[in-house]
Parts: C-alpha cells; sequence; structure tokens
C-alpha cells in the first residue's frame, strides 16, 4: 500500500549483475535506521542481471524488482520505478556503485528542511577518466545555458524527491538528466547537495560521447519548447 515506507529508492539497472549484491549490502548499513525498499528496474539485462535480484530477493525482502521485456532507456526505467514506488520520498541512483548509498540520509535530511521539493546530488572529487569529466563538463553546460539553468550537476543520479513531485512529470526518452528542471517547471523548489563519487569496480559505462553531449543538445532543446510553452496561471478565487 502507498506509504507503507517512508523511502523508495528507485535503481535502473543495466548489466549491471555483479555490482548488485554489494549495492544491496551497502544501502542496508547505510539505511539500517529507515523504512525503506528498493525498486530494482532491470532494463533489458542480457548479463543476468535480473536472475540475480530473484537470488538476492531471498535475502533481501525490502528489494522490488520491475523487468522491462527489452531495453527501453535511463527514463523509462525511472518512470516505471516511480509509479511502482510505495514511498513518501524516492531516491534514485545508479546501479554502478559509483554513487555512495551513504550520501542518503543528507539528501533526505536536506528534502526535510529546507522544504524543497527535490534536492540534487552533485559529484565532488570525481573518479572518472579526464576525456569522461569533459564530456560530461561540456553536456551540463549545454543543458544549462539551453534551458536558462544552474544545475551543477545534471548527469548525477543520486537525487532526493517528494513522491508527489515527480510521478505526474511528462517524461519521455532522455528526461532523466533534467528532472530537477522539471520539478521547477511544475512549481517545486531544488536545493543541491554534493556528494560521494567513486570508480566503477566493474561492468562497463553506458554512456559515450554521442549520449552526452549530442544527445544532451537535443533533449535540452525538448526541455526549452517546454519551458516555453507550460501553462503558467495563479487562481486567485474558486468558489462555491
Amino acid at each position: 500500500m502507498p506509504g507503507s515506507v517512508e523511502l523508495s529508492l528507485v535503481i535502473p539497472i543495466y548489466n549491471e549483475r555483479d555490482n548488485l549484491a554489494p549495492l544491496l549490502e551497502e544501502i542496508a548499513v547505510a539505511l539500517r535506521e529507515a523504512s525503506y525498499e528498493v525498486v530494482a528496474v532491470d532494463d533489458g539485462s542480457t548479463d543476468g542481471s535480473l536472475a540475480e535480484l530473484k537470488r538476492l530477493a531471498a535475502a533481501h525482502p525490502e528489494l522490488r524488482v520491475v523487468a522491462f521485456e527489452r531495453n527501453a532507456g535511463q527514463t523509462a526505467a525511472f518512470a516505471a520505478g516511480f509509479r511502482a514506488a510505495r514511498g513518501a520520498i524516492l531516491v534514485t541512483l545508479d546501479a554502478d556503485l559509483q554513487n555512495d548509498p551513504a550520501d542518503i540520509p543528507a539528501l533526505v535530511a536536506a528534502l526535510g528542511d529546507g522544504g524543497a521539493s527535490a534536492v540534487a546530488g552533485y559529484r565532488v572529487g570525481r573518479r572518472d577518466p579526464a576525456w569522461k569529466r569533459l564530456q560530461s563538463r561540456i553536456a551540463n553546460g549545454v543543458r544549462n545555458w539551453l534551458n536558462g539553468e544552474s544545475i551543477r550537476d545534471t548527469g548525477c543520479s543520486l537525487k532526493a524527491f517528494r513522491a508527489e513531485a515527480v510521478r505526474g512529470l511528462p517524461l519521455f526518452n532522455g528526461m532523466h538528466r533534467f528532472l530537477p528542471t522539471l520539478v521547477k517547471l511544475h512549481g517545486g523548489r531544488v536545493a543541491e547537495l554534493p556528494v560521494r563519487h567513486r570508480p566503477r569496480r566493474s561492468g562497463r559505462t553506458k554512456y559515450g560521447m554521442w549520449n552526452r553531449a549530442w544527445r544532451a543538445l537535443v533533449d535540452a532543446f525538448a526541455v526549452r519548447w517546454m519551458q516555453r510553452r507550460a501553462l503558467k496561471y495563479h487562481v486567485t478565487e474558486e468558489w462555491p
């Protein structure tokens, strides 16, 4: 039932089999005082990630699994996870262990303390190759420039949201990078918080120059169109 847990972690998974067991263990340590669930969305993995999730479910009752028939992309995985989640607060993170689950309590606390609709993490001390960091910096700058934004790190998946702030958002392919902007577009307030970043232990990155820089440009134009076409009004009276 909705509201039966305080916190829902929504994690898209695409070919991350070897990272799943340590990820769930780290989450259990970080959230040992919390009432939470993990909504793992398998995005058509081909490396046995779904079978591993089913195996892990026996030892992790907090784990819930949503499985796609085929790969549909990270935005689709987030959308399905948001729909399945039962918590009043939703936290998104990657399954590659580069996000640190120990940062989750601080994000949730910042969400409650400041009255924000969302808290976006921004990575400090990034543990990625220089070429990857440069691609991310360019893509981030393009998104912010086109959308009149100042989000420090649009590519960081570690974010916390009030459930009502994201469940009604219009989501299309590539929109996961713009969740804070879409929250603002619908009247929400977004805060930012520094989070840790770690090197990838196993598996391969799913992003290259094509889906960092070029798709960032295409998707940013789509969001810019939404910003210009968004309905803007304030009701002063409604009766009887």
